[in-house]
């Protein structure tokens, strides 16, 4: 069996209105909301850093880094449904701000399709494609495509 035909296992998550995947792969943890320590002068889009079992990890809010709009306010800071997704990226462990954790689906490749040019405001260059689930759109994210190494290094200094 070619490693196209094997399918794809995402953990999916909600994102101002979205639900979007991630490769299982890619996925170190999901943890709940936890306080973050603001980091001066970082860009504008990380909300700052996580001490997460003694390991400090920089937290990133997709939101501002995708210009989309912010949950709900119902589903503010407290909520208990917001939440992290700690990917490893190129090495190193980041944490994405969610709206709300989904699931874990398999999704088979050839479902998997080129995302149009524009999609809820996040440029085509951080997707990897879009496929169905049920009545719903998946937009899969390519986590190596997330940040620049440029941008990976400037995350690494600050913390």
């Amino acid at each position: 069996m070619a490693a196209n035909d094997t399918p794809l296992q995402l953990v999916t998550f909600n994102l101002a209105d979205e639900l979007y995947g991630v490769n299982i792969m890619d996925v170190k943890e999901i943890v709940n909301i936890m306080d973050v320590r603001p980091i001066p002068n970082a860009p504008h889009y990380i909300e700052g850093i996580l001490n997460l079992r003694g390991e400090i990890i920089p937290i990133i809010n997709l939101h501002k880094r995708f210009n989309l709009k912010e949950a709900g306010e119902s589903g503010a800071e407290g909520s208990p449904e917001r939440g992290f997704v700690i990917l490893n990226i190129e090495g190193s462990k980041i944490g994405i701000i969610i709206d709300k954790i989904a699931r874990v689906v398999m999704i088979d490749r050839k479902e998997i399709q080129r995302p149009p040019q524009m999609l809820s405001g996040i440029g085509t260059e951080y997707i990897l494609g879009v496929a169905r689930l049920e009545s719903l759109y998946l937009v899969i994210l390519d986590t190596k495509k997330i940040f620049d190494p440029k941008e990976l290094q400037k995350i690494k200094e600050i913390t």
